[in-house]
């Protein structure tokens, strides 16, 4: 049994409070959109979850689109705008997104371009990590007119480094694009008002919060164009039909709701967790190295290459040991392969293999950075020993 799991950033323990409102809401009969007392007892548990959402967030309620989770949530932010944008005029076939987005969004572009005829522009990062903000802005100026829509990602899911979506939204509004970002990583670690974004699009998934797996929203201001991707009951505007579902929209919402709540002092919390495992391992393995040390990170991400090793290893090594530690991204199917963020940023592929990413989360504690700090150097030493015997 795993006795030390430091990869919150691919899924977090669900909270006590979530999974009694959830159990409680798992037993309650009624489809939200009967018109019977068990079906209006339904909606009103979704309705008062769209609403403590909103409230949360810095949104109206009737913006708040219930998913069943992140990935759906950026598809049909992506996908749904360009279709909109297209159907609303035939010239804006464009799609930019940066170079370091979860596969989430950079695959729905991509299959933009290669089934629906989609212009798409990946904006590059610099070794940090960071949007090139001169790239968007060149970008805008010869394409601005023809592009659907350009997506950011609030926060890396890998390295941990926070993009200037403020000066990003800002520099697409004056040039009349939508924008989106996945917020999947951000919410609930950094203060977000979707209002005071200036984002026409926002996602977020539960089960980064302390909520169960299958939950998740899309945060859409009340003008954003959005065609639907499932198409049936016409349920939460039209842009989403499907059965809704009560009982995770409630722990959703409850998630959220102790999430932003705690987030200002668990923010402070997990930096401090963050800062001693990486001096730690900084000081037992001199030559390792931080990524986007430089930038704005999230309190509870380390990111760091381990030259000679090849990540793999290592986290197998962690594994036997009861730790439980990441290459990056969780959302590839169990297929390790090099970091795309790291190539991003300008790194080689064998320094992009050797990554690890270490993610705290509410249930971290001193004790897990201590047992990492005394498994990781004999760990690495193994692993560097397989590397050069298997170089041979």
């Amino acid at each position: 049994m795993t006795a030390t799991y430091l990869d919150h950033a691919a899924t977090t323990l669900v909270r006590d409070e979530v999974l009694a409102a959830y159990g409680e809401d798992l037993r309650r009969l009624g489809n939200p959109s009967s018109v019977h007392g068990p079906g209006r007892e339904a909606r009103r548990v979704l309705e008062e979850s769209r609403e403590s959402i909103a409230a949360d967030l810095g949104a109206h309620p009737t913006e708040v689109i219930f998913t069943a989770g992140g990935t759906e949530a950026d598809n049909l932010a992506v996908v749904g705008t360009f279709h909109a944008a297209v159907a609303g005029t035939a010239t804006r076939r464009a799609v930019a997104i940066s170079t370091v987005e979860h596969p989430a969004v950079l695959d729905a572009a991509h299959w933009l371009g290669s089934a629906q005829g989609a212009e798409v522009t990946e904006l590059g990062v610099d070794e940090q990590g960071v949007l090139d903000l001169d790239a968007l802005t060149a970008y805008l100026a010869v394409a601005g007119e023809r592009t659907a829509v350009v997506a950011l990602m609030w926060a890396n899911n890998e390295t941990g480094a926070v993009q200037p979506i403020p000066q990003v939204a800002a520099a697409c509004a004056a040039a009349g694009v939508p924008v989106h970002s996945d917020a999947v990583q951000a919410v609930g670690h950094l203060p977000v008002d979707f209002a005071a974004s200036g984002l026409t699009t926002l996602a977020l998934s539960g089960h980064k919060l302390g909520a169960p797996v299958g939950t998740g929203a899309l945060l859409a201001r009340r003008d954003a164009a959005l065609q639907p991707v499932l198409h049936g009951g016409g349920q939460e505007r039209g842009i989403r039909s499907g059965t809704l579902d009560a009982a995770g929209a409630r722990a959703l919402a409850i998630a959220v709701r102790i999430a932003v709540a705690e987030q200002a002092a668990e923010h402070a919390r997990l930096t401090t967790l963050r800062d001693r495992l990486q001096a730690g391992v900084l000081a037992a393995v001199p030559d390792a190295v931080v990524r986007s040390a430089g930038a704005d990170r999230l309190p509870g991400h380390l990111l760091m290459t381990f030259p000679g090793t090849d990540a793999d290893a290592v986290l197998f090594g962690l594994d036997a040991a009861g730790i439980a530690a990441s290459s990056g991204s969780a959302c590839t199917a169990g297929v390790t392969q090099p970091s795309h963020v790291l190539l991003a940023m300008g790194a080689d592929q064998r320094t992009a293999r050797s990554a690890v990413r270490f993610t705290l989360g509410w249930t971290s504690t001193d004790a897990d950075v201590d047992h990492a700090l005394a498994t990781l150097p004999a760990v690495l030493e193994r692993a560097r020993a397989a590397g050069r015997v298997g170089a041979r």
